[in-house]
C-alpha cells in the first residue's frame, strides 16, 4: 500500500505543477484583458459555485466509501461510490452548462487571453474530473463484483487521493477565477 500511495503522490505533485503554471498564466494574464470578455462580465459565481457544491461533497462520499472499505461494509462501500460518481457527474454537466453559455455568447478560446486562460485551466481540471469518474467507475465495477482481495483493495484509498487532489484544485480555481476577479 505505501508503494501505491507513494505513486499517487508522485503523480499528484507532478499534476499539481501542470495546475499552478496554469493558474498564474491566468493570474498573471487577469489584468491585460483590455476588451472583450472578462470574468467579471462573463461569469456567475452564484451558479457554478453551487455545482462546485456537489464536487465538494463528492470528496466526503468518497472518504464515506474507504471507511466503509475499512469496515468491510461492501453494501455501502458500492454506495458511497456510486454517490461520489453521481455529485462528480453532475458537476462536469454544470461546467458543460457553463462552456455551452460562454461558446453562445461567443466567447471561445481563441477570442481573447480571458477566453484561452479560462477555457485551458477549467478544462484541464474538467479532463482531471472526468479521469476520475473513469477510474470510480472502475472502481464500483470491482466493488460490484466483490473483488476486492488484496492489492485490489488499495484502489478506493489511492483514488480517493487522486479525487480528494482533484477537488482541492477545484477549490483553488474557482478561488482565483470565480472569486478574486469579483472582489
Amino acid at each position: 500500500m505505501a508503494n501505491n500511495r507513494m505513486l499517487v503522490g508522485f503523480f499528484i505533485a507532478s499534476e499539481s505543477i501542470f495546475f499552478l503554471m496554469l493558474i498564474l498564466a491566468y493570474v498573471n494574464f487577469h489584468g491585460s484583458v483590455t476588451d472583450g470578455p472578462t470574468a467579471v462580465n462573463s461569469l456567475n459565481p452564484v451558479v457554478t459555485g453551487i455545482f462546485s457544491l456537489f464536487l465538494f461533497a463528492s470528496s466526503f462520499t468518497i472518504w464515506l466509501a474507504g471507511k466503509s472499505l475499512r469496515n468491510k461494509n461492501h453494501f455501502m462501500l458500492k454506495v458511497w461510490i456510486l454517490a461520489t460518481i453521481v455529485l462528480g457527474a453532475v458537476f462536469i454537466f454544470g461546467q458543460g452548462l457553463e462552456w455551452s453559455g460562454l461558446l453562445d455568447k461567443n466567447i471561445t478560446i481563441s477570442r481573447n487571453v480571458f477566453g484561452t486562460t479560462f477555457f485551458t485551466l477549467t478544462g484541464f481540471h474538467g479532463f482531471h474530473v472526468c479521469v476520475g469518474l473513469i477510474m470510480l467507475s472502475l472502481l464500483l465495477g470491482l466493488a460490484l463484483a466483490g473483488d476486492f482481495k488484496g492489492p485490489k483493495s488499495d484502489a478506493v484509498e489511492c483514488i480517493s487521493l487522486y479525487w480528494h487532489f482533484v477537488d482541492g484544485v477545484w477549490v483553488v480555481v474557482f478561488s482565483v477565477i470565480y472569486l478574486w476577479a469579483f472582489l
